[in-house]
């Protein structure tokens, strides 16, 4: 039999203990992670009281914050005043956007995501692909990002539909298992058919809070390997495989090498990009085109491919076009 999430509540005052059940769809995490979610709202300082304090039981047992939940478990959840959260309208063209699906089973879902759209809400984003995907999909049990893209970078994203799979994915992330490819065109010519950059990277805020990235020594190791597609007199088309998964890792290490891709907004070249709007690029060209890994439950070996978005598709034909009339 298949245990889903049930609910209990003890005849007490509001706000009141709570039984949960573990279904599939939660068994392996932990249990702090767990509370933060089932108890949206709460403070985490509070959540990490009450799992040391002993008032949070599994079948009736005291456990410590990182025991991992199995299907079957009996959660005991005391009393927590949870903030009452108050429901935002996602906008009518968000709320009918259809994502491009490259991939669906029971325990994943691979989609092609546009750019300009933010994976998760936050930093003053209210709706991202996975609360839009939860919208779409009240039936689903659990939807959770796997990985994550920048909000200018289109590409392939993987979800897990359930949290076995969801872990196993991780997993193989780290432990540089799944290989993950990018198309980018940078400013430049490059002339490497084959470059490795190891350039550790250090995370920092700029004076007005934004997150930033640098090429730091002091910085946690990063691994890019760069091979060229295709070479024009002022551009150049790459393709970038992640051996590491740092915030702006293949933007900051080709801006690093004298190379800013072509519509970045942070680390780019400013007047470049005013220009290039004009010309019809009006966005940073960066795409997660390939994934190889093997499905977190079958263990087949799995390739997926997007193709480039047309506008990157129409920027490339025109500098290709332009290249072909200037030098005939």
């Amino acid at each position: 039999m298949t245990l889903g999430k049930t609910h209990q509540t003890e005849s007490s005052p509001t706000p009141s203990v709570r039984r949960v059940v573990v279904g599939e769809e939660d068994a392996g995490q932990r249990i702090d992670n767990f509370l933060l979610r089932e108890c949206k709202g709460v403070p985490k300082s509070h959540i990490y009281r009450v799992l040391r304090s002993g008032e949070v039981r599994v079948n009736s047992g005291r456990i410590g914050q990182t025991y991992r939940l199995q299907v079957g478990d009996e959660v005991r959840i005391p009393p927590i005043r949870v903030a009452q959260r108050v429901e935002q309208s996602v906008p009518a063209p968000m709320a009918r956007h259809e994502f491009q699906i490259v991939f669906e089973d029971e325990s994943i879902l691979v989609i092609d995501k546009p750019a300009g759209l933010a994976v998760h809400g936050g930093s003053g984003v209210s709706f991202g692909v996975i609360e839009l995907l939860r919208r779409q999909r009240p039936e689903a049990k659990f939807l959770e990002l796997a990985h994550r893209l920048d909000r200018e970078t289109s590409g392939l994203l993987i979800i897990g539909k359930r949290r076995v799979a969801l872990n196993k994915i991780q997993d193989d992330m780290r432990a540089g298992k799944l290989e993950k490819r990018y198309l980018t065109m940078v400013a430049g010519r490059w002339m490497n058919p084959l470059q490795h950059i190891k350039a550790a990277l250090h995370k920092y805020l700029t004076p007005e809070g934004e997150r930033r990235v640098m090429v730091d020594r002091e910085g946690k190791p990063s691994h890019s390997i760069v091979r060229l597609v295709q070479r024009w007199e002022r551009y150049s088309l790459l393709e970038v495989e992640l051996k590491t998964g740092r915030t702006h890792q293949i933007r900051v290490h080709l801006q690093s090498q004298g190379f800013p891709l072509l519509g970045d907004d942070k680390y780019g070249d400013f007047p470049l990009n005013k220009a290039l709007e004009k010309e019809g690029l009006a966005r940073m060209f960066l795409h997660a085109a390939i994934l190889r890994f093997q499905h977190p439950l079958s263990g087949e070996l799995m390739e997926l491919t997007a193709p480039l978005p047309a506008q990157l598709q129409n920027f490339v034909a025109s500098v290709d076009a332009s290249q072909k009339r200037d030098y005939g």
